[in-house]
């Protein structure tokens, strides 16, 4: 029997479901919209009924599915697949993992979406199935997971991994949605660097950051990295604060870890090189040179796959 795999992705908009064998090929993959309603108690059973009538569809044998990996926002106990609190979602001390099971009747495997997207980025990535990894996600927020010596590191709690929330302004930093201030991702989101622009603007300085917000009514990541490209001289220097930020929250976190590869990826990771260029010089600054010596920076390569391909790959890895 050809054994499958079952990878869900979570997302405060979408939930995207793969199919895929246990080698790691994508047979198929789509979409469910995200149902918040009545706290999104429904989610575990739009999940199981989008995934029997592909089943049905594609006559593929239920019998022939080994688990389903799940990668959910929030706090996760690895354990149970409890999800304690998804503050994008609504839940608090949801039983995720064992709703889908009593519906499946499956092994499922729960993991916080970040480490599942490293999980992911790690087995069909830029990762190459590397021992030791961080990756790190740069859109909305920062997200992070952490791999070492093969294994994802979950802490004592379901926490460990939170790169976003390391603080990096210890005064007078911006508002952060845990509730605190100056953390990562207050600096090198794709929402804190359209900030530090607009503040820039709002401030007066000399800037085509000011045409772009007339004209677009807001001013986005891309523009800022664009016009540092274009030798604005502002965007520059928010570009040269975001990476000098980045790579010094990274250098201290591979300090720890000691890895062979950080994979960079979310909307940000767009710029390209010229978001790792400066981010390596960066990072060479504050790293030690050992480590440094160690670590390759690499760009994401599943973009929005990725997840899917981590939940499919925690089944594997219980399984194996």
């Amino acid at each position: 029997m050809n054994r499958k795999l079952i990878g869900v992705d979570i997302g405060g908009t979408t939930i995207k479901i793969g199919i895929i064998t246990y080698e790691g090929e994508l047979l198929h993959k789509w979409e469910i919209p995200t149902d918040k309603r009545n706290s999104a108690n429904h989610i575990p059973e739009d999940i199981w009924n989008s995934i029997q009538d592909k089943l049905t569809e594609q006559h593929i044998e239920r019998t022939s599915i080994v688990g389903i990996g799940v990668g959910a926002p929030g706090f996760v106990d690895t354990s149970t697949g409890n999800v304690s609190v998804a503050v994008n979602i609504g839940w608090r001390n949801f039983d995720l993992g064992q709703a889908i099971h009593e519906l499946s009747k499956l092994p499922v495997y729960v993991d916080n979406d970040a480490n599942i997207a490293a999980v992911g980025e790690n087995w069909k990535g830029s990762g190459n199935l590397a021992e030791n990894i961080i990756a790190i996600t740069l859109g909305t927020g920062v997200g992070g997971g952490i791999i070492a010596n093969g294994h994802v590191i979950n802490g004592t709690n379901g926490t460990a991994g939170e790169i976003g929330h390391i603080t990096v302004e210890p005064e007078g930093g911006a508002p952060c949605n845990c509730g605190r201030t100056g953390c990562l991702e207050t600096v090198t989101s794709a929402t804190g660097i359209a900030r530090q622009a607009k503040e820039a603007v709002d401030a007066g300085k000399d800037t085509r950051l000011k045409q772009r917000l007339e004209r677009n009514q807001l001013l986005t990541a891309k523009d800022v990295f664009d016009l540092a490209k274009e030798g604005d001289n502002v965007s520059q220097s928010i570009v040269a604060h975001v990476t000098d930020t980045l790579g010094y929250a990274i250098a201290n976190v591979a300090t720890v870890i000691n890895p062979s590869k950080i994979v960079i990826g979310g909307g940000v990771s767009k710029a390209g090189e010229d978001l790792l260029r400066p981010l390596r010089y960066a990072f060479e600054k504050y790293a030690l040179p050992r480590i440094n010596e160690g670590c390759e920076f690499v760009i994401a390569a599943l973009e929005n796959d990725a997840g899917i391909y981590g939940g499919a790959y925690l089944v594997k890895q219980n399984h194996s």
